[in-house]
């Protein structure tokens, strides 16, 4: 188990889930996970809950965007890094290749949220602490354990990532002749960057993969399926990585789970 008290320029600091149904999507989540919530109002007079492990804040679950529920966009987990200044990145992403999505704007004092795209696509958020930093936990069952970019240019995606927040890379090379690298930030691995596995190109999209960790994959396979959801990648286990599982929710947010 990991407490955080704060996170580095370029650690990945906070996941949350924008999704149609928020009261669903924590009936679903407590059932996998044993978060519990908190209901807090949205300016626009909807509700927003936070997840708890015990008294730490793990994530959030909020509803779509206007724009996400007028094209019947499922449910989507977000993926953010740790940023000292917002405007500054911002400001930055065309040099550096990316695109600007959405930002930079102050959220009520506990922070300031941008999204944006990396080349070949994947919305990114970067956030800038105020009075949250982030999760309080990680690396544990319930928590977020790790996250990963799946894009058609990876390399791109590097470099652009390294140009934004210096962060160092490691390479592994894969069975399929590709590349897995990995992002660094203080001797630490913090995120992975690779191309659609070729056995997953139907199953997965291009974009940001969330890992939550459980103590046993299949029981939180049987739960999550239990609660409706649904199975996209049966429980595998990996010499590095240990025992993976990639699932998607009644309201179609996407996201694996990995035994810690």
């Amino acid at each position: 188990m990991t407490i955080r008290e704060g996170f580095a320029e370029g650690e990945v600091c906070w996941t949350d889930l924008q999704t149609s149904d928020v009261a669903a999507a924590k009936e679903f989540y407590a059932a996998v996970f044993g978060w519990r919530f908190e209901d807090l109002p949205t300016p626009d007079g909807r509700s927003y809950a936070q997840a708890f492990l015990g008294e730490d804040l793990v994530t959030v679950i909020a509803p779509q965007n206007p724009q996400q529920q007028a094209a019947g966009a499922p449910g989507q987990w977000n993926v953010y890094f740790a940023s000292s200044d917002a405007q500054e990145l911002a400001d930055g992403l065309v040099h550096a290749g990316g695109t600007l999505e959405f930002g930079p704007e102050e959220v009520g004092g506990t922070g300031v949220m941008v999204f944006f795209a990396p080349p070949g696509g994947g919305t990114t958020g970067a956030w800038q602490a105020g009075s949250h930093f982030g999760t309080v936990r990680s690396g544990e069952p319930g928590a977020l354990a790790w996250a990963e970019l799946l894009t058609p240019e990876p390399q791109s995606a590097v470099g652009f990532f390294q140009q934004l927040f210096g962060q160092d890379v490691t390479e592994y090379p894969q069975d399929d002749g590709g590349k897995y690298r990995t992002l660094i930030v203080n001797g630490a691995e913090v995120a992975g960057i690779a191309a659609v596995p070729a056995d997953a190109e139907g199953t997965l999209k291009p974009g940001w993969q969330v890992y939550f960790g459980v103590s046993s994959v299949a029981a939180a396979v049987a739960a999550a399926e239990a609660a409706g959801g649904t199975v996209l990648i049966a429980p595998d286990a990996d010499e590095e990585a240990g025992t993976i599982a990639t699932l998607e929710d009644p309201q179609g947010g996407v996201f694996s789970v990995l035994e810690v």
